[in-house]
């Protein structure tokens, strides 16, 4: 399987056709036909639907979609590496984590890499931990911020120096906003919008299960979301009561946010993989990290 004809097979998925897919990459419609039969042919599978005037992905195409793109970040982000090895300083930094208030303590870090190497860039990736450690292990990503408690076994890390608090976001004209705390017997009954941690069931590693304790099964759940600006406009709308970290929400306008009484806290580790081989940029930046992170 070579790595151009996995480009001519996403070209072809994103145009949606031979025709145009052929025109973008420059080559006659027969060739590229024939590019994409052979690799049918060399995996056994059916990839394309060839209608009349359009092109769909079988399930097999769709899956190899995703594992080509995955494949040709790898490769960029490989060349990107090899690239950064010519020059003092550069390259690219690839971070993964969930929303939290302490990303800010990584900015700090990066911005002061950054005026110190210019050329070094860094790009963010936002999703939860499943998302997260996923394309760690795959190489996507050098580093993940994670949110507690998550396995490290796989990984080396560092801990951040501060935990963020749960809490409930709701609207201003709300009931509940008259009140400093929240309890599980004033969320009883109400239309709760729960992040996808807390309503997969990772609760009984995040510490919902101890905190809802048996009313937990009895939650209202309505929505769930991944990205917390999401659900923030889910409150605006008034779906219902959003289960998120402090600090996250804007609360200037209708929103506000009120913790969780008793307090549910959580903790944030930086991990890589362990026996990780870093680009010059990536090891610097780890350096930073450890001298601002780690106390004497």
């Amino acid at each position: 399987m070579e790595i151009r004809v996995l480009k001519y097979f996403l070209t072809v998925a994103k145009e949606g056709s031979i025709t145009k897919a052929a025109n973008s990459l420059h080559l006659t419609q027969p060739t590229l036909s024939r590019q994409l039969m052979d690799l049918e042919k060399e995996l056994g599978h059916k990839l394309l639907i060839r209608g009349k005037s359009n092109i769909s992905l079988t399930p097999e195409g769709m899956m190899l979609r995703k594992r080509a793109e995955e494949i040709l970040d790898m490769v960029e982000k490989t060349e990107a590496d090899f690239c950064a090895m010519n020059k003092i300083i550069s390259g690219d930094i690839y971070i993964g984590g969930g929303e939290t208030d302490s990303m800010k303590h990584i900015a700090e870090v990066m911005k002061d890499l950054q005026n110190e190497y210019p050329d070094i860039k860094f790009h963010i990736y936002s999703g939860n931990a499943e998302d997260v450690t996923e394309k760690l292990e795959k190489g996507l990503l050098d580093f993940g911020l994670l949110i507690q408690p998550i396995d490290l076994s796989k990984y080396d890390y560092l801990p951040m120096p501060k935990k963020d608090v749960w809490g409930v976001a709701m609207r201003k004209d709300s009931p509940l906003a008259a009140k400093n705390e929240i309890t599980i017997y004033d969320l009883k009954d109400l239309p709760i919008i729960a992040s996808r941690q807390m309503s997969k069931k990772y609760s009984a590693e995040s510490g919902f299960l101890d905190w809802f304790g048996k009313e937990f099964d009895n939650l209202n759940i309505t929505a769930t979301y991944n990205l917390v600006y999401n659900a923030a406009k889910m409150v605006e709308a008034g779906l219902g009561y959003a289960v998120t970290l402090d600090k996250l929400i804007d609360t200037s306008d209708s929103l506000t946010f009120r913790p969780l009484s008793p307090k549910l806290e959580s903790g944030l580790d930086i991990v890589w993989k362990k026996y990780q081989v870093f680009s010059p940029a990536a090891k610097i930046f780890l350096e930073k990290l450890k001298d601002k992170f780690i106390q004497p």
